[in-house]
């Protein structure tokens, strides 16, 4: 029988990054008896856990490429379950293509070798729309094919696969969350490992036009990752052993995005468009029935939401100062 997130002991891998850190929050909310983040600071930051450090949560700042940094975990505490959110952002695989793509697999291998070895119970696993590639039909359900296109995807794919070879090898109870494109705050700002929602804040912050890469007509779903964070914490006692399940809600095109951040800055200015990004996904849509069956999957409203986001950046940009905001 699967434990209770309530009073249970809980690892959370990565932790400190965007999607980690809210969820990390949310299980608080839950009734998690105590919370350990692990996180390599790669990009994950130590004050999107100031609250969840308050009430408690321990940082380990370690890598969980290394068994024996789980190791230690996992000798000096009883962890019940494990929520693996740890990853490099989809661009670092074209810097870095060979290692994008091991992190994806060596962290997922650790786990569920320590889960086989009885370390712990229950695995969830965050993986990523990416894994699909182009749609080849929309709405893409959870039989979509995988077809990655990056090396970070396919990472997450090969990831993906060697949970659910392990819960047929070894009956374990492990599963996979696939959320598609997070935004709000905490996304990193920073560099060329930011996303486009908060890069674009950023540079109209700057007074700098906007950029889109290609025609700006390829398609996300945009999920707010306090929706996305609220649906695992739910779905979590539902969904099957080897089971993956889509979290999305905001289907759109780049250029739309773009375009009402715009009007939330109220800026009408010139776009700059550059030239297309190798292996960039064209299309994606969610089919979003198989988690609206399972529980009340409800999404923040798009507008409000976006604002929400723009006026967090703007804080941390009225905050840091204009010559320590870099974006590239």
């Amino acid at each position: 029988m699967r434990p209770s997130i309530k009073n249970s002991t809980i690892l959370v891998v990565g932790g400190a990054g965007f999607i980690g850190s809210h969820l990390v929050d949310q299980l608080l909310v839950e009734g998690a008896k105590k919370i350990i983040v692990m996180d390599n600071m790669f990009l994950g930051k130590r004050e999107n856990l100031d609250y969840a450090m308050s009430k408690g949560v321990l940082l380990y700042v370690d890598d969980a490429e290394f068994e024996s940094s789980l190791e230690y975990i996992f000798d000096k505490y009883h962890v019940d379950m494990v929520f693996n959110c740890a990853t490099k952002a989809l661009n670092y695989s074209f810097v870095n293509p060979s290692h994008s793509y091991l992190t994806n697999v060596v962290v997922i291998r650790n786990l569920l070798e320590f889960q086989r070895k009885k370390a712990f119970q229950t695995l969830c696993h965050l993986s990523s729309s990416e894994v699909y590639g182009t749609a080849i039909y929309e709405p893409m359900d959870e039989l979509h094919p995988l077809n990655p296109t990056t090396a970070y995807a396919a990472g997450k794919a090969s990831a993906d696969l060697m949970l659910q070879s392990y819960v047929k090898m070894f009956n374990l109870d492990a599963f996979i969350v696939r959320p598609f494109n997070n935004y709000g705050p905490r996304q990193n700002y920073q560099g060329n490992f930011a996303g486009v929602i908060p890069k674009t804040i950023m540079k109209l912050l700057k007074g700098e036009p906007p950029e889109i890469h290609g025609s700006g007509d390829q398609t996300r779903d945009y999920v707010y990752v306090k929706d996305t964070v609220n649906a695992i914490v739910n779905i979590f006692d539902k969904l099957s052993a080897g089971e993956s399940i889509h979290i999305s809600s905001n289907h759109i095109t780049i250029k739309s995005l773009i375009e009402k951040i715009c009007g939330i800055m109220e800026y009408k200015g010139p776009f700059i468009y550059k030239e297309s990004r190798k292996a960039d996904v064209l299309s994606h849509h969610s089919n979003n029935k198989k988690i609206k069956d399972m529980i009340p999957f409800t999404s923040t409203d798009f507008e409000k939401s976006l604002l929400e986001t723009v006026n967090w950046y703007k804080d941390i940009y009225n905050r840091d100062g204009l010559n320590n905001v870099k974006v590239n």
